[in-house]
């Protein structure tokens, strides 16, 4: 028996009840608090509406891919191509618009089809391969950076993007809202329905709690798995979009950092409202941990490494906290 179990065992009802409240909320807990913290020791630039729009419009778009990791971590896989697939596709819609001519609209749905036939293939190999999800989405990501180079030669694609695209990421079409943060919310929203309000969503939960049991119930868990990549696979070929519009450019590796991001808003997510499970509510939330703590750094003028050292930390905390809630669900 676990050492947590044991303790469990001596701990009075009410001390577990205050212990698992405490483990569901700790996560917002922490984020009010930082918020009051950076408040009153910056009270002129950081508690302003303005901030706070500017922290959650920079941080949509790791949102956004955040979002689709956090399906394909639900049903019980990780995706790690989700960064460098995102730089490529940042390049190819560009590629796509300066060099071929093509249309915004259709420019932008050729790269979505493309997002979802690379999650098509990442879970493919998973379930018919049977290849760990690490080593598959790693090696598919590698190919991807080499596809990026090979489009670009390595070199952004730069001249003659034109002003409607760059519009896309930086205008304001909705009550003067963020164009990113309309579609971030969009997009989560549509997420969260998926997952906790339609049958396949409950198909998909209980692939991620239980695939054994869920193929003797009937359902196609090689299917779940593969829209779980499929529709991490969209929202990064989204990020990737959204991103080249922003920068105004197709680089090759602009998206590779958000795969970090992604993982540690997703596993600090789980820490949020429920015990050690993923979910898209859990997945803003644990952005916004990420963001609001980038942009406290930045305003105290701390170096840039500490963003990385922050984010390490964050990751290890998440993943640490996912396994307590788990352990907790469990005992």
């Amino acid at each position: 028996m676990s050492d947590l179990a044991l303790g469990n065992r001596r701990l009075s009802p009410d001390a577990k009840r205050a212990l698992s409240l405490f483990a569901r909320y700790a996560t917002i807990i922490g984020l009010g608090l930082m918020l009051l913290a950076f408040s009153v020791l910056s009270p002129q630039a950081f508690p302003t509406l303005g901030n706070f729009t500017n922290v959650i419009n920079q941080a949509s778009l790791a949102m956004i891919i955040a979002g689709g990791l956090t399906l394909a971590v639900i049903v019980g896989e990780l995706d790690l191509s989700i960064g460098f697939a995102a730089s490529l596709h940042g390049v190819l819609v560009t590629g796509l618009i300066v060099r071929h001519g093509l249309p915004i609209p259709a420019a932008i749905a050729v790269i979505l089809l493309a997002g979802a036939l690379i999650g098509v293939v990442n879970g493919l190999i998973v379930t018919k391969a049977k290849v760990n999800s690490v080593i598959a989405t790693l090696g598919v990501g590698t190919i991807l950076v080499g596809l990026s180079f090979a489009y670009s030669a390595g070199v952004p694609i730069v001249a003659g993007v034109p002003e409607a695209f760059l519009q896309l990421s930086l205008g304001r079409w909705l009550f003067g809202i963020p164009n990113n943060i309309v579609i971030m919310v969009l997009m989560l929203g549509g997420l969260w329905l998926l997952v906790e309000k339609s049958a396949i969503g409950q198909e998909i939960q209980a692939v991620g709690g239980n695939p054994a049991a869920a193929r003797l119930a009937g359902i196609n868990v090689d299917r779940i798995k593969i829209l779980g990549f499929v529709l991490s696979g969209i929202c990064a070929a989204l990020t990737g979009t959204l991103l080249a519009s922003r920068l105004g450019s197709g680089t090759t590796s602009a998206a590779d950092s958000y795969l970090l991001t992604a993982f540690a808003a997703v596993f600090l997510g789980s820490a949020t409202l429920r015990d050690g499970e993923f979910h898209i509510v859990g997945t803003f939330v644990g952005a916004l941990i990420i963001a609001f703590g980038f942009n406290g750094l930045n305003i105290f003028g701390a170096p840039t490494y500490s963003q990385y050292i922050l984010q390490g930390a964050i990751l290890i905390i998440a993943v640490g906290l996912s396994s307590l809630g788990r352990q907790m669900a469990e005992n």
